[in-house]
């Protein structure tokens, strides 16, 4: 299942050292070029490793935003990044998008889009067997 992702997503679950979930849960995740921005991959921030390796591996991947006047418009109310990811979405016609600010979301949502956070990913992972994320990367640097 492809989605769309606004930055906070990646860059939080990077930093935690659980960005593959969003591999095991979406399978592809495609950004636009403000998010790619946004995550500053020149940098060496917690989880910026893990990142670049994701768009090496091409799971998660940039696309290019091509009706600039919505995502204009949403530039209005929105950062850069959260107007680009609604944006993108819509082009593609993909109803899943991963975010979590409020007024994000909420815009996301009157757009006929279906945001999740990273808490809702958290608790997909928890459904989907995976048990608690946190403590299963603990274990696996206990057993190394």
């Amino acid at each position: 299942m492809l989605v769309v992702s606004n930055t906070s997503p990646v860059m939080n679950l990077a930093a935690v050292d659980l960005l593959d979930l969003l591999r095991q849960q979406f399978g592809e995740v495609v950004v636009p070029a403000a998010v790619i921005e946004e995550l500053r991959l020149e940098s060496d921030y917690p989880g910026t490793d893990k990142i670049r390796n994701a768009i090496s591996a091409g799971w998660l991947r940039q696309e290019n935003v091509e009706n600039k006047q919505v995502a204009l418009a949403l530039k209005r109310e929105l950062d850069n990044g959260e107007a680009e990811a609604i944006a993108l979405a819509l082009q593609l016609q993909i109803d899943v998008i991963l975010m979590d600010e409020r007024e994000g979301r909420s815009v996301a949502k009157s757009m006929g889009l279906n945001p999740i956070g990273i808490l809702g990913v958290l608790v997909r992972a928890k459904q989907d067997g995976w048990g608690d994320p946190f403590r299963q990367r603990d274990l696996k640097q206990i057993a190394e």
